[in-house]
């Protein structure tokens, strides 16, 4: 089947009987939606299924971090997202019908040089998922709504697949390898019969809920404490006229309509029936936090919420689930795409895991203290690979200060040769390897890949620069002494190089993403 003829089925119709994809992946929620754009942007063919019939409704998760920040820039939604979005305002407690005291719960960061996105941004769920849909739709892909991943096997050589549409449809399909972003009590993951198991939380539940108020004001996050320890909380929605409410009564209702959120609204705040409109989405939420035993299983993947759940105290759970689809999708890209050994995947769970056994930790402990103060230690920007096996630091007596292989390579504002304004996350922005050549360390070229696809050439000073370090940014983000930089295309650095027997070194570590074969093959090209 022609790959045109498959995107124009998208959405609409399961594609016919063995039809072949590179990556399934089942569950449309953010990390689907990001992992099918950055393998469609790859040239993969990725089918991504949702049973549902749409996108999911409600604020739920909106907290968006400087990291995934970054990871939007690099995916081309960055923009969208701001536009979708804001951020979030200081926090007003109510008592008695007025306001007691209001406080910055979330820090406010002034942007750097070297990391431009500095806040929190507050982007509602939907919002987000519609979002990424938008660019997978750009990108000549779509969801295929109302289908259901009901049964799997996998071989050798790739997986295959039932799937089943809501008139009863089902046809088989065939794909190199799935990925279940299908959410916590993913179907994949328990036919795979993996574990996840974590710490208990109090098993209290909360009401949840998209709400049109009139008369209170939406320059604060307002809320409400109520006898017992429980409260209310209503948060005004950037660009929207919705709140989004979560009432902890501790009552035990387990009743989502909207005449219970409504009364739950009057009787725990100040706020009349006549001042409470339209509920728009409810849910009933009982906090859980777990961690599966292993991220793969052959051909078959698992990733964000059927991987790792998470207490939503600090923002993290969405952020860590989107870095998940970043982290697996270039190795996927590297495997289908310029035949890297299927190795290389097993660094997914090697990357991955630990990070999410980090953030558990983190978001675990914030529940139990029940703090509302988040800082600039939740924006994830300090995440990284220094014990990868992909991960190469051979420079000595680093500067402190100064990021090291495994590290996240920072951004730096820089011009081209002619006076252009630009930066090094234009330069790294897309799906190739970046090798930075700061301060002109004679690499050789011509015995590397030429395929801009795959790993592209930025010299720094030099006699012949690409990037001109015009006010010290890029010293300042790398440090002053010639090296040469592999940025991996999730934009961390792979290698750290001095500028002695560089290309050697540029070329060994290649090869653990191409093996030997395809590195020499490349560069003959």
């Amino acid at each position: 089947m022609e790959l045109n003829s498959v995107k124009e089925t998208f959405g609409t119709a399961l594609p016919h009987n063995g039809t072949a994809f590179d990556v399934l992946i089942a569950g449309a929620g953010p990390t689907g939606l990001a992992l099918a754009i950055d393998l469609t942007r790859r040239g993969l063919r990725a089918l991504l299924v949702e049973r549902q019939d749409r996108l999911s409704p409600g604020a739920r998760g909106n907290g968006m971090q400087p990291r995934t920040q970054e990871v939007y820039d690099d995916l081309g939604v960055i923009e969208a997202a701001f536009e979708a979005g804001g951020l979030y305002p200081p926090t007003a407690r109510w008592e008695n019908g007025e306001i007691v005291d209001v406080t910055e719960t979330i820090e406010r960061v002034d942007p750097t040089p070297d990391k431009p996105y500095s806040n929190a941004l507050m982007v509602p769920q939907y919002r987000n998922l519609e979002v990424l849909r938008a660019r997978l739709r750009e990108l000549g892909q779509d969801v295929l709504f109302r289908t259901e991943l009901t049964a799997f096997d996998q071989d050798s050589t790739g997986v295959t697949a039932r799937l089943r549409h809501t008139d009863g449809t089902e046809r088989t399909v065939r794909a190199a390898y799935l990925v279940a972003s299908d959410g916590g009590r993913s179907t994949v993951r328990r036919a795979l019969g993996i574990k996840m198991s974590g710490p208990e939380l109090e098993p209290v539940g909360a009401l949840l809920a998209d709400v049109r108020v009139d008369g209170l004001d939406r320059d604060h996050w307002h809320r409400w404490e109520l006898p017992g320890g429980g409260f209310v909380g209503m948060l005004p929605l950037a660009r929207t006229d919705r709140f989004q409410t979560m009432i902890a009564s501790g009552n035990g209702t387990t009743d989502i309509s909207p005449e219970t959120i409504r009364a739950e609204l009057v009787a725990h705040t100040h706020l009349d029936a006549a001042q409470i409109g339209e509920v728009l989405w409810s849910s009933l939420f009982r906090p859980r936090a777990g961690l599966v035993e292993r991220y793969r299983t052959g051909r078959v993947f698992l990733a964000g919420d059927a991987a790792h759940i998470h207490s939503p105290a600090g923002g993290q759970g969405l952020n860590t689930s989107v870095q998940d689809a970043y982290n697996l999708g270039w190795k996927l890209g590297q495997v289908l795409r310029h035949g890297a050994p299927d190795s290389l995947l097993d660094t997914y769970e090697t990357e991955r895991r630990p990070i999410a056994e980090s953030i558990l930790d983190t978001s675990t402990r914030l529940h139990r203290s029940r703090t509302l103060r988040r800082g600039r230690d939740l924006h994830q920007l300090g995440i990284g690979y220094p014990d990868s096996p992909l991960t190469r630091e051979l420079r000595t007596d680093l500067a402190e200060g100064i990021p090291a292989a495994g590290d996240r390579a920072p951004d730096a504002p820089c011009s081209t040769p002619d006076g252009t304004s630009t930066r090094l996350f234009d330069a790294f922005r897309g799906p190739h390897f970046t090798l930075l050549d700061l301060g002109g360390t004679g690499i050789d070229d011509s015995s590397l890949p030429a395929d801009p696809a795959l790993l592209r050439l930025v010299r720094v000073g030099g006699p012949a620069p690409d990037l001109i370090d015009t006010h010290g940014h890029i010293r300042d983000a790398y440090g002053p002494a010639p090296a040469v930089l592999l940025i991996r295309p999730d934009g961390y650095l792979a290698l750290a190089a001095p500028p002695e027997d560089a290309t050697t070194q540029v070329t060994a570590a290649l090869e653990m993403y191409l093996g030997t074969g395809a590195v020499a093959a490349a560069a003959a090209h």
